[in-house]
């Protein structure tokens, strides 16, 4: 609780849902569309039905550019966790790491394309591209004490 106590913590909170607000404008713009239609918080909940792909079409789609995302329900979604058609995304960790706004926006649209590439059949041809990026990304914000 102290750290929660400290002005810094005051900010990184509002980078967190800076961030947040960020990758959910870069993922609308591309047509995936987000329950609630935004986020006030650290993480986002897509909502891929309308794409054809199930949350863990997707979730496998992103770890193979080494993102890391949970399948979700989404409301009215399938009682069985196969079935479900959400994907969540939190930004917290990405955010410790120093990620701004416009780092999200590429992430944002790294993740889109990797999303819209499952749900076409043609995941294959965006991974490279999409682990070059991510590359890009952690090199550029390492983890803190590295």
């Amino acid at each position: 609780l102290g750290e929660a106590l400290r002005p810094e913590f005051r900010q990184y909170g509002a980078q967190v849902v800076a961030n947040a607000r960020a990758l959910g404008g870069a993922l609308s713009r591309r047509g995936i569309k987000l329950v609630g239609g935004g986020t006030d918080s650290h993480m986002l909940l897509l909502d891929l039905s309308p794409l054809g792909i199930l949350g863990r079409d997707a979730e496998q789609a992103l770890a193979a550019a080494n993102i890391t995302s949970n399948k979700n329900p989404v409301p009215f979604d399938q009682a069985r966790p196969a079935e479900w058609s959400g994907l969540r995304l939190g930004v917290a960790a990405a955010t410790t790491r120093g990620f701004d706004e416009a780092a999200m926006l590429q992430l944002g649209d790294c993740i889109a394309d990797l999303i819209l590439g499952a749900s076409e059949g043609r995941l294959a041809a965006v991974v490279d591209n999409a682990n070059v990026l991510v590359a890009e990304l952690c090199e550029r914000f390492p983890m803190p004490g590295n």
